[in-house]
């Protein structure tokens, strides 16, 4: 009931949302290009054997593998530019610039050198959630309090000793802010790589309802990636909440 209440307002939000649009496209009355609400539930459970079994396995692998390398890389780099000034100036632009170029356009270039595998679906997540996580890490090591590293250098504390005493957890919320991020984009470069060039996915299952002008068809699979977005998102908010415990908010 305290969750209901908390959430009452959005819930009555998305409810009106949804009863608009179900009257609405009934009103349109044009299911190939504006399904209702409804139908694309129908749908989803017309299709659950494919959908569930098939593509949505092949869309959180290619999801999961693209976080895990872009946690890896992109934490690594935030901690190596943060003890090297050198470093920084030397990654920080590219990895600025990275993000100038829209990756539906590299997409197709990555199908052309890994062909349908899933690395060419991999690359485009791990170049969509690299961004945030190394980005926010940075800020949030670089961001320590000044006044703190004195403090432990006067205590006799070594480098090694202000990284993980005090930088480690400084910057802890803002690597939970940018995988906050990283995760909802993850499904979006999954969807992206798919819908260029796969073999299965959520994402080459909605371009395959598109060829055959099922609108129901295309909508469910972008709707069942929604939901996968949501969880995650949900995950990551749990998981930082057991992480940081010493941290107060709101």
């Amino acid at each position: 009931m305290r969750f209901f209440k908390k959430y009452a307002a959005s819930t009555l939000l998305v409810v009106c949302l949804l009863l608009f649009w179900e009257v609405g496209a009934r009103f349109v009355n044009m299911g190939f290009i504006l399904p209702t609400p409804s139908e694309i539930i129908l749908k989803l459970w017309e299709l659950k054997k494919p959908l569930f079994t098939i593509h949505l396995p092949a869309t959180l692998l290619i999801i999961v593998i693209g976080l895990m390398i872009s946690i890896v890389f992109g934490v690594g780099l935030a901690v190596w530019m943060s003890v090297s000034k050198t470093v920084e100036r030397t990654f920080y632009p590219l990895i600025i610039t990275s993000q100038m170029i829209p990756m539906i356009a590299l997409a197709p270039i990555f199908v052309l050198w890994f062909g349908y595998s899933i690395w060419s679906k991999i690359v485009v997540t791990v170049l969509i959630t690299f961004f945030p996580l190394t980005v926010n890490t940075f800020d949030g090591l670089r961001s320590t309090s000044k006044e703190y590293k004195e403090l432990l250098l006067t205590m006799g504390a070594s480098k090694r000793d202000i990284f993980f005493k005090l930088q480690v957890p400084a910057s802890a919320p803002h690597f939970f802010s940018g995988l906050k991020v990283a995760v909802t984009l993850s499904v979006i470069g999954a969807a992206i790589g798919e819908w260029i060039g796969a073999q299965a996915g959520l994402g080459y299952f909605s371009r395959r309802m598109m060829t055959q002008f099922d609108g129901a068809g295309v909508f469910a699979p972008i709707a069942l990636l929604s939901v996968v977005g949501i969880i995650l998102f949900i995950l990551v908010v749990w998981l930082e909440k057991r992480t940081l415990k010493w941290r107060k908010t709101e």
